[in-house]
């Protein structure tokens, strides 16, 4: 236990102002400013038993026990994944988008039946980001060795130039591959990312999906 100054300090393994500590390591959150993490700072230090200590310890919990499944990319508890293990599921249907947030949205959405894959990010010739730092070897890999014949990949990634590139290069490397290859269509504008568009749209696009 740290030890307490007698002159009533915080105790000395603590940084020394521990509410502007708090405050800092909330503003990182997305979507979080200064302003939004001092107030949700100040309303967990007016009652911390109920809303400090056990967001202290799920958060433990979810750093200890929560990681990428080894199949799809998904993060969880377990691995395989609830998705990948989930008899119900399509397995001859396999959705590719770019993270995990894009992959929550779509199943919020209720509208893929199928599997996922994460791919990790998009390519981008500016970021640097080639085809060997996505998971795009394990995604021809896992459609060369299913079990059962995986017949239609969707590329559910984002409407921008990246996103676009990176689907002419997947549909490119599946050529040949007897998958049919799909992306979707009208519901997602240009420049969208997936994780912030309404359930709505995102169950529109995947019914509206072409072929490439």
């Amino acid at each position: 236990m740290a030890e307490q100054d007698p002159r009533g300090d915080p105790p000395r393994d603590l940084p020394r102002d521990p509410i502007e500590h708090l405050v800092g390591l909330l503003a990182r959150l997305p979507g979080l400013g200064r302003r939004s993490a001092r107030r949700a700072a100040l309303k967990m230090l007016m009652h911390p038993e109920k809303a400090m200590l056990p967001l202290a310890e799920a958060l433990r919990a979810a750093a200890a026990a929560v990681q990428p499944c080894g199949v799809c990319g998904n993060l969880s508890a377990r691995n395989p994944c609830g998705i990948c293990t989930d008899a119900r599921r399509d397995r001859g249907l396999i959705c590719v988008v770019e993270g995990v947030a894009e992959l929550w949205a779509l199943e919020r959405a209720h509208a893929h039946r199928g599997l996922y894959h994460v791919l990790g990010g998009t390519l981008s010739a500016l970021g640097g980001v080639g085809p060997e730092d996505l998971a795009v070897q394990p995604l021809l890999a896992r459609i060369a060795e299913a079990a059962v014949p995986v017949e239609e990949v969707i590329l559910a990634l984002p409407a921008t130039v990246d996103g676009a590139t990176t689907a002419h290069y997947l549909s490119d490397r599946l050529q040949g591959s007897g998958v049919q290859v799909t992306r979707l269509a009208q519901g997602v504008p240009m420049g969208g990312a997936l994780d912030v568009l309404d359930e709505g749209t995102l169950a529109a696009a995947l019914k509206a999906r072409r072929s490439l």
